[in-house]
């Protein structure tokens, strides 16, 4: 086992039977039903031993279900092409949206009995819930009633989640022709992408040309999806009384507005930092300046070294191992047990994620692998989440294992780190530093800054939509670009098929998830601050890593920092991040003179 770039899902499920998981789908909503006819208008009622036992039978219902629910969902994505994976997807959606509706009643019960009662949330009964329940209590002023919260399910479906999936699933089945040494080819997109860092420099400028410019035509769906689902938004954020659109992505990541307020402040004042950076790169590239095509190439002294499926596998693995042996061992079992998929193919989803599976302690990862390095760090990327599941779902209970997106990201950029040590370390020559140097500020460049333009270029979306402003495709890619340009300046040439840049990526497209983006941004400089310690205390940080992931969800972000001595509301401690990515530019900058 191990060798094979596809993953097996059957071990999620007790059968791999299209005809047991329909059924297992139409029991998950047969028992949702009998969970609402037994405690509907009962919750208000409840002491602290009724809500225990009450909690928990919601945990083992996740546990039961979560299997099949995790099949379906992956197989679609893993080939959205395929009619047995179409079909379990909708029923999968269907019997997604019937469940729901009928446990609608219970956040909106239990925000009631918090409100009458919240002495609750400080029992010692219900320790290992007290956060789950906090996080509930902060939601309950925004709960619209329970036949409102069923519609609202019900319109989701075939409304704006209808037009994500549209989204998806066209990119996933696009294909493009471009010549490579003289002969046109076929790609489809997951392929393609892969050309964005070849070291051809043509190759990278036409690969972007191609896809943009055929993005381009399409206009009219993406901005349609878009501009259906942030209008939508807008209108849930009424309903529900949020005072500004931000606050029910702040709700979620269980974060405040002041630490985000400092975070977005901090990348305004340092996109110097990420220029000095660019310029830097278009010196080691022999350029005036970078072009868009340019922003994540590999440096032409760069041996154009791609890695074999098993080669990324031992990598991977010896950089997680130097760490801590435990999570290496894990991060070996992942492959050992098939819980990847890499192989590039038509119908499968773009980009990558790592999906937990709690009951089976575990995780399953997507990506497009084509060998090069910045696979490798995606594979890393992933792995690192696979760790933080492997964690969480040891120490946690279900409901303390969903994870905002701030902290989500931390065990995934600090694998990538983990990996920048270990090819630092082996590099040979000051050509080997530069790449990987180069990888991990391309990376940190991307994620910090670029990312903070799709926060901004959102917000710029739900004002002009306030306005009165028609979001057509020319008009959000007005939008788009006048982000983009406030952290490029005058760095980057963009093509002009670039414009389209925001048609490309779920990031934009995931409904009921607004300010998806800014949470990356949280991640990769609290994380770079984390390494700072790391790299100061040596082996007495692994136990305050270990603490912050094994948490899940049952502390908040800032309690997790505050418990290890840091203020993530104050700018100072995210200017740790910055510190951490000069340094990383220093050492590069040292090593154009050798």
């Amino acid at each position: 086992m191990g060798e094979t770039m596809r993953w097996d899902l059957s071990h999620s499920v007790e059968r791999d039977d299209p005809k047991w998981i329909l059924e297992k789908l139409d029991e998950m909503v047969i028992e949702a039903q009998k969970i609402h006819e037994q405690y509907f208008n009962e919750i208000k009622n409840f002491d602290f031993s009724s809500l225990e036992i009450f909690l928990e039978l919601l945990d083992s219902f996740t546990l039961r279900y979560e299997g099949v629910v995790n099949y379906c969902s992956l197989k679609y994505a893993a080939d959205s092409t395929e009619n047995t994976s179409k079909q379990l997807n909708d029923a999968l959606r269907n019997s997604g949206t019937k469940t729901g509706q009928h446990f609608a009643f219970i956040e909106l019960e239990l925000g009631e009995l918090l409100k009458e009662k919240p002495q609750l949330i400080q029992s010692n009964e219900l320790k290992e819930y007290r956060h789950f329940l906090e996080k509930i209590q902060r939601r309950t002023p925004h709960m619209l009633n329970e036949a409102e919260e069923r519609l609202v399910i019900a319109k989701d479906k075939n409304g704006i989640s209808a037009w994500s999936q549209l989204q998806s699933d066209w990119l996933s089945t696009r294909t493009y022709k471009i010549k490579i040494d003289g002969e046109e080819v076929t790609m489809p997109y997951g392929e393609i992408i892969s050309l964005y860092q070849s070291p051809v420099r043509e190759q990278r400028r036409e690969a972007n040309r191609v896809v943009y410019e055929d993005l381009g035509k399409d206009e009219i769906i993406w901005s349609s999806a878009l501009r259906s689902i942030c209008g939508d938004f807008l209108t849930i954020c009424e309903w529900r009384k949020y005072e500004s659109p931000m606050t029910s992505s702040l709700i979620a990541n269980d974060v405040d507005g002041k630490t985000i307020e400092a975070l977005m402040k901090t990348i305004s004042n340092n996109v110097e930092v990420y220029r000095r950076y660019l310029k830097l790169k278009s010196k080691l590239m022999g350029l005036s300046n970078l072009g868009n095509w340019d922003i994540l190439a590999p440096l032409p002294n760069m041996p154009d070294k791609t890695y074999t499926w098993q080669e990324s596998r031992k990598i991977v693995v010896d950089s997680y191992s130097g760490f801590d042996p435990e999570w290496g061992g894990w991060v070996d079992e992942m492959y050992e047990l098939q819980h990847i998929d890499g192989e590039v193919r038509k119908g499968k989803e773009s980009g990558a994620f790592c999906s937990s599976w709690l009951s089976g302690r575990s995780a399953f990862i997507l990506q497009s692998f084509n060998g090069r390095i910045g696979d490798v760090y995606t594979q890393a990327h992933e792995l690192g989440h696979a760790i933080h599941a492997y964690l969480y779902s040891r120490y946690q209970k279900p409901s303390n294992c969903e994870i905002g997106s701030c902290i989500a990201e931390c065990g995934s950029i600090f694998g990538e780190l983990l990996l920048t040590d270990k090819l630092l370390a082996e590099a040979k020559t000051k050509e080997e530093k530069q790449a990987v140097l180069a990888n991990i500020l391309d990376e940190f460049g991307m994620t910090a800054f670029q990312v903070s333009a799709r926060a901004w270029f959102e917000q710029s979306m739900y004002d002009a939509i306030k306005k009165g402003q028609f979001l057509d495709g020319e008009a959000i890619s007005n939008l788009w670009t006048a982000a983009r340009d406030k952290i490029y300046g005058d760095a980057v040439e963009w093509l002009p098929e670039m414009k389209w840049e925001w048609t490309m990526k779920q990031h934009y497209y995931i409904p009921n998830y607004r300010f998806y983006n800014y949470p990356y941004v949280f991640a990769q400089l609290f994380v770079f601050a984390l390494y700072r310690l790391y790299k100061e205390q040596g082996q007495g940080f692994i136990p305050k890593l270990r603490a912050i992931l094994a948490a899940g969800s049952s502390s908040s972000p800032s309690e997790l920092a505050k418990e290890i001595g840091l203020d993530i509301s104050d700018e100072s401690f995210w200017t740790n991040g910055i510190k951490q990515a000069e340094e990383f530019i220093g050492q590069l900058e040292s090593t154009v003179n050798q």
